[in-house]
């Protein structure tokens, strides 16, 4: 009656995990409702690895409108850009070694991770002050707790990296991801984690999924016994674009699910099967016990009357 789940197997289930705390039952089933990860059950000691080299991923690319020119503006913008190619390349070159040295002084603060929680919760705060509290349901927990409940519930993960200093960026989260369409597609079929990459914890999913530019979106599910990227969004996308592309990956990949789904119900139909044979098992046990102890009991009496 609380939580609305009808079958009784489940909250059974729910209620096992719990050691019968019908509180902390009810309250972790609201939490996941509301997006926010389960409080009772820890994350993962090791975190699941995301497979991110598949040859089938879906990539889809939104490059900006470039300014029309005219044919003399042309030719005078790649005269410039032939003489002052040298300094460039000198530049950058100059530039990226230096980066490179910091990096030993001076680590990027970014790479120690200490409060991933906390950084999620931040940048949530940050968002809903920018962009208002109409937008999808933000996952409230780690990305590898996130990965490990879409694993879990076989859900499309959607993660979306959260870059402050981008051009598009408030455009993208404005008009786009705050869209109500946009919202209900993703509430009602995927789960939603975010993170600016300005934040330790985006900054390390940052490195693993190494986007090219901003906004980037990726969809990640489990295919073929691992969590694996099937889908990257870049760039300023539009509202009805990304409900197209995003139902795109979602049907090309549901059969993966599908199977998935398959293969765990005749797992537990197994499980609960071995587990009916072993209490029928223990109970012929029990039973052929039971009438050897009536068996020997007779035995005694017979003996005892014979003295």
């Amino acid at each position: 009656d609380l939580t609305g789940i009808e079958s009784m197997d489940q909250c059974r289930h729910t209620l096992e995990q719990h050691n019968w705390n019908i509180e902390a039952a009810v309250q972790d089933r609201l939490n996941e409702q509301e997006g926010v990860p389960s409080v009772f059950n820890p994350p993962p000691l090791r975190p699941l690895q995301v497979n991110t080299a598949d040859h089938r991923i879906y990539s889809y690319v939104v490059s900006r409108p470039q300014p029309r020119a005219s044919y003399l503006t042309g030719l005078l913008g790649w005269g410039y850009y032939f003489i002052m190619l040298p300094f460039r390349f000198t530049y950058y070159t100059l530039l990226d070694i230096f980066r490179f040295a910091l990096r030993f002084i001076r680590p990027d603060p970014r790479s120690r991770v200490t409060d991933p929680v906390g950084d999620i919760i931040s940048f949530i705060h940050m968002f809903e002050e920018k962009y208002g509290r109409t937008h999808p349901v933000f996952y409230q927990g780690t990305y590898s707790q996130a990965l490990n409940d879409a694993k879990r519930e076989l859900r499309f993960l959607l993660v979306y990296l959260h870059g402050d200093d981008h051009q598009d960026t408030d455009e993208f989260c404005r008009n786009t991801l705050c869209a109500p369409e946009v919202i209900t597609l993703i509430n009602t079929r995927m789960l939603f984690w975010a993170c600016s990459t300005n934040k330790p914890e985006g900054y390390r999913v940052s490195q693993a999924l190494r986007e090219n530019t901003y906004p980037f979106l990726a969809v990640i599910m489990l295919k073929d016994r691992r969590m694996t990227v099937v889908g990257r969004l870049e760039g300023l996308i539009q509202a009805d674009d990304l409900i197209n592309q995003l139902m795109f990956i979602m049907d090309a990949n549901q059969t993966y699910l599908v199977s998935e789904r398959l293969e765990r119900e005749e797992r537990n139909q197994t499980q609960v099967l071995r587990q009916q044979q072993d209490e029928a098992y223990l109970a012929s046990l029990r039973a052929d016990q039971e009438k050897e102890r009536k068996k020997k009991e007779e035995r005694e009496r017979k003996k005892k009357k014979e003295e």
